[in-house]
């Protein structure tokens, strides 16, 4: 699968309050300045009935669930081309002349609307961000765009896209670690929200749920946006969740708590709650059969696991002894 992960930095031209968490904020200010940006035809017309729905970059981003069908997928809540990953700064309140960065994380066929995207980044700037502030909202002037590789591929300056080969790259499951692993650390970054019994997990994780959630989440995302057979992942999922469940391993250490935070939805028109667990746990196996997870657990690192990833939620890091 098609994946890449873009720096934007940005400089604040007024000044912003913006909200403790800030991924709905860059979401939502996205989605408006993406449907702007491809100047909608049809307007008035809902993008699952519109006959350009198929030939549109706002629904292919935003409108998931015909999409996938078309390629024989019966998903629930198919996953989204893109994730974006914004400034994990406690700090609410900023000043003109401040920057912030965040990334763009795209998969498949996103990656060839980079320049739409950018172009909308660029407009949301020029409307502004955040909460209005003497009745304008702040808005900022988007500098640079690197790929992963730290190499710039668009700047204000030239405002042109550079593309080269490390823009983007194919993502693949590693084979499973060979050697003994006993223990493994999760640490997550950003909150992270998985159901398990048809709740939401708020201070437990057992070792199989977060096997689950990882096993869901990528084998969704190969299946929508991979490009064929060479996509397809040999994975046992039956046996891996079934090892992931072995009564060795065991939670040894675990500080996680419940974050509580909240959006505003203008499509709902309703405030919705979006609160997921914080901090890290450990896993140890007397064992050492761990190994074979941790393949899977990395790519979660790069994907994000759980629900509304799309704000950025559920952003972990592993570390493995």
């Amino acid at each position: 699968m098609l994946y890449s992960r873009l720096s934007f930095t940005t400089e604040l031209s007024a000044s912003a309050s913006l909200p403790l968490f800030k991924g709905s904020t860059f979401r939502g200010a996205f989605g408006n300045a993406l449907k702007r940006v491809v100047a909608c035809a049809l307007e008035r017309q809902e993008c699952q009935s519109c006959l350009l729905a198929s030939r549109c970059v706002y629904p292919f981003f935003f409108e998931r669930k015909a999409a996938c069908a078309k390629k024989g997928l019966r998903l629930p809540s198919p996953p989204h081309p893109f994730v974006i990953e914004p400034p994990l700064t406690t700090e609410v309140n900023f000043n003109p002349g401040d920057s912030f960065d965040f990334n763009l994380i795209l998969f498949g066929r996103a990656n060839d609307y980079l320049p739409y995207c950018i172009y909308a980044f660029d407009q949301m700037g020029r409307v502004g961000i955040g909460k209005r502030i003497k009745g304008v909202r702040a808005g900022f002037v988007l500098k640079t765009v690197s790929s992963e590789s730290g190499k710039i591929i668009y700047s204000s300056q030239d405002q042109r896209l550079i593309r080269e080969d490390e823009f983007a790259v194919q993502l693949k499951l590693q084979k499973p670690e060979k050697e003994k692993v006993s223990r493994l650390t999760v640490y997550l970054k950003t909150p992270l929200r998985i159901k398990h019994g048809n709740r939401l997990l708020r201070s437990d994780l057992p070792f199989h749920v977060l096997i689950r959630a990882a096993l869901r989440r990528i084998s969704s995302l190969f299946a929508c946006y991979g490009q064929g057979d060479e996509d397809k992942l040999a994975l046992d999922y039956r046996g891996l969740v079934a090892r992931a469940q072995d009564r060795s391993i065991r939670v040894e250490e675990s500080d996680l708590c419940w974050f509580d935070w909240s959006r505003y939805s203008s499509r709902q028109d309703t405030k919705m709650l979006m609160g997921g667990m914080l901090g890290s746990i450990s896993y140890w196996s007397e064992r050492g059969n761990l190994g074979e997870f941790l393949a899977l657990l990395q790519l979660g690192e790069k994907v994000h696991l759980g629900k509304q990833s799309t704000f950025g939620l559920g952003q972990i890091m592993v570390e493995a002894e």
